[in-house]
């Protein structure tokens, strides 16, 4: 009991250090002492606060980076909020000044991107399903293993065919992708009490499988025999729990930073689709900044890209622990299973060709992006 009010004091005394550097220096600065340890130390924290102030007013232009995570995630989930904050400000020279807010202050998902797109908020990191309604073409990205382990991702969308194909299409939508994040790929996640591990297609029959709104993901659930159930990412937790879904599909990290460490069994890596992010930003504010500020916010972005690639392993073992130390169990399919999950509903089934001529604009556009993600580039990732 003296543990947990000893606690609570502390909370609270952290509450109050942080509403008086708001009120002192602004939210910004006050987010950046609590992510730099430096919150409870009044020095510190008035050196971070008056750093912060000189460079939001040397600053020539304001950029505020929305996005739905707290900036403690990245330790399991690598966002990468505040290495893109720094990386922004420094290589512009100073001349952007970026704003957070973090933690869904301004909202998530799709209302992110809606905001982005209207110019209420320069960037905002989402999903790319989330982007999906907004720019279709995206949606490529959620083809059963087309994409789906982290290299073959990363291989896609930093490949000449990718950029030269789908960022237009998503320009001519209002938007400019600045990075991809990668978080790991989508797993099969069973509830405590469900039948576990799944190592094959045939281990999903009858399964109740909470699907998100995606069309091709509850396709693609249907097609290796599990029988999708569209639940709201809110009422999740409760779903899983009462049974009302059996397992679930997000990426280890985000099975974690959502809190579903007591309420499953195991986890499989079957690695289908991949569970990642996109930062966006308005691209006729982009394009109204000067050519040497551009090229400042392209530099920051490929920066954070790389480090986001190096602490993918370390987000993903944090995790892990961490979701072990509630009993949950881990499975790798071999290569015999593995080749029966992409048999039964990979990309490169029949049932998928209306997407690949809807979203590529041919099967030949879709083939060159297949060939590309297999396609090894500059960049090298960790795969699970």
């Amino acid at each position: 009991m003296t543990d947990q009010k000893e606690l609570i004091e502390i909370k609270s005394e952290e509450r109050r250090r942080f509403l008086k550097i708001t009120g002192t220096a602004g939210f910004t600065a006050a987010i950046v002492a609590a992510a730099s340890g430096t919150l409870m130390s009044s020095e510190a924290a008035a050196q971070t606060g008056k750093e912060e102030r000189e460079r939001e007013a040397a600053a020539d232009h304001i950029m505020t980076v929305a996005t739905a995570y707290i900036l403690g995630a990245s330790r399991s989930y690598p966002i990468m909020q505040l290495d893109f904050k720094e990386n922004v400000q420094n290589a512009t020279n100073g001349k952007v000044y970026v704003k957070l807010a973090p933690g869904g202050q301004l909202g998530a998902g799709g209302a992110l991107v809606q905001k982005v797109q209207n110019g209420t908020i320069q960037a905002a990191q989402h999903s790319l399903s989330n982007f999906a309604p907004f720019a279709p073409t995206v949606d490529l990205i959620n083809m059963p293993y087309f994409c789906g382990s982290n290299q073959r991702f990363v291989n896609l969308v930093h490949s000449k065919a990718w950029k030269e194909d789908v960022h237009p299409k998503v320009e001519a939508k209002g938007f400019k992708p600045l990075f991809y994040v990668v978080i790991d790929p989508r797993v099969v996640a069973v509830r405590k009490g469900g039948n576990g591990p799944v190592k094959t297609p045939t281990d999903l029959a009858g399964v109740k499988f909470r699907v998100p709104g995606s069309a091709m993901l509850q396709q693609y659930y249907r097609m290796v025999g599990a029988n999708p159930t569209p639940v709201a990412w809110g009422e999740t937790p409760s779903a899983i729990k009462q049974g009302v879904a059996d397992a679930l599909d997000p990426s280890v990290g985000a099975l974690y930073v959502f809190g579903f460490k007591d309420i499953l069994s195991w986890v499989t890596f079957s690695q289908a689709v991949p569970d990642s992010q996109v930062y966006s930003c308005n691209l006729e504010w982009f394009q109204s900044l000067p050519k040497d500020v551009q090229d400042g916010i392209d530099f920051a972005s490929e920066i954070t890209s790389a480090q986001n690639l190096a602490k993918v392993p370390a987000a993903r073992a944090y995790a892990m622990a961490e979701l072990s130390k509630s009993g949950v169990q881990f499975y790798s399919p071999t290569e015999s299973e593995m080749a029966q999950w992409q048999d039964a509903g990979g990309y490169q089934r029949s049932e998928w060709d209306s997407y690949k001529t809807e979203l590529a604009g041919s099967m030949e556009n879709f083939e060159t992006l297949v060939e590309a993600a297999g396609t090894r580039g500059r960049y090298y990732v960790h795969d699970a």
